[in-house]
């Protein structure tokens, strides 16, 4: 088994922290404090090909693999959790429109995403509607060549920037899970509006709003998939979200660990270093194995979402190890820094509000402990990989 990274995901990596420490950590703070959008980053993103790293070149990618991905992941999320999501965001609609789009509909939308001149999001949540997502009440009825949508989504990423969303509506009631169908509606579709965006404790910058939908008028030709296969569809797609999200929350973890060893080698209590201190270590002895852990679960996902074989154990498993391990060692780094880790001065207090949001969304890790155990339990003991 190779644990070795190949030389082009070294140079990607070094490419992507490059780009993090020059153009993106330097306002990172900023984006914490206004919560605007950072489009001239998004932009240069897209100039590097870091929106759609693990894409053919024929639709604006740069073809390489996932691991590269999460290498970009990883090094985004170490400076701004915000940038780092934005970025996997659009990989995410790219993921879809791939994997279930019609060739005329990829040529339209994946090299501009691929270039960040467009922007998509994936409004799937509703207000009664989160972790089960089989409880959407959005409905698209078919009138001729349109379906009419009506209905609310809620906590979507990006909407308030987007150019297009992909949407999940009910289709046939009496089918229930399977009578959910996927379309495109773009940004001034008549009925299709933005509503509030989000005050959010964390990962400012990256906006989330309600998106509503009243009498909105689609084409057929703007349906994603066929009729009714809305939920394959979302499910699939968030099980690549995940690898995503636990690349970011070892990008969380990095950074933590970073700023603490650098604080325990500068901060002198009692005579000493505060670095000597064996409690001390013992939080940053836990920081570097959890962090190795993480890292290790999120390659090994990203590389069977590459083999073609099924990951979803696997990308459920790397998203709830990491998040709730950036959970715990952001907590840790506050305690390592004292009262100046409470304090803005310091980036992470930052890291602590920014890593909460990654054990709820793509689903959350209660839901993840039940794909877990419910794969696990069907014969997913051993691993693919």
């Amino acid at each position: 088994m190779e644990f070795q990274l190949s030389e082009e995901q070294k140079l990607m990596r070094q490419m992507v922290r490059s780009f993090a420490e020059e153009v993106v950590k330097p306002r990172a703070a900023e984006m914490d404090e206004t919560d605007e959008f950072p489009m001239d980053i998004f932009k240069e993103a897209g100039k590097l090909g870091l929106l759609a790293v693990n894409y053919p070149e024929e639709y604006g990618g740069s073809g390489a693999d996932s691991i590269s991905t999460v290498l970009a992941s990883m090094e985004l999320g170490r400076v701004s959790a915000a940038v780092s999501n934005i970025c996997a965001s659009i990989r995410h609609h790219l993921f879809i429109m791939y994997n279930y789009g019609t060739e005329e509909q990829k040529r339209k939308y994946m090299p501009g995403m691929s270039s960040g001149e467009i922007i998509g999001s994936f409004a799937l949540t509703e207000s009664g509607a989160g972790s089960d997502a089989t409880g959407i009440k959005t409905e698209a009825r078919l009138d001729g060549d349109h379906y009419i949508i009506n209905g609310n989504k809620t906590f979507i990423t990006l909407g308030p920037v987007a150019d297009f969303t992909i949407v999940f509506a009910v289709t046939d009631p009496s089918k229930k899970a399977k009578g959910i169908t996927a379309f495109i509606v773009e940004k001034g579709t008549p009925g299709f509006s933005v509503g509030k965006k989000e005050k959010k404790m964390g990962q400012k910058g990256n906006p989330v709003s309600d998106l509503i939908f009243s009498d909105c008028r689609v084409p057929k030709s703007n349906m994603l998939g066929a009729e009714g296969e809305g939920i394959k569809i979302a499910l699939h797609s968030l099980d690549s979200g995940r690898i995503e999200v636990a690349a970011l929350a070892v990008g969380l973890m990095q950074a933590s660990l970073e700023a603490s060893v650098d604080y325990a080698e500068n901060r002198v209590q009692f005579g000493q270093k505060i670095g000597n201190f064996q409690l001390i270590q013992a939080f940053i002895a836990q920081m570097a194995a959890d962090l190795d852990a993480a890292s290790l679960l999120t390659y090994r996902a990203a590389a069977l979402k590459d083999s073609g074989k099924k990951f979803t154990r696997e990308a459920s498993i790397a998203k709830w190890f990491a998040t709730e391990a950036a959970m715990k060692h952001t907590t840790n780094a506050i305690q390592i820094h004292g009262g100046y880790g409470y304090c803005k001065d310091y980036p992470v207090e930052r890291y602590f509000r920014d890593a909460k949001l990654t054990q709820i969304y793509e689903g959350t890790n209660q839901i993840q402990q039940i794909v877990i155990a419910r794969e696990v339990m069907k014969g997913g003991w051993q691993s693919n990989y």
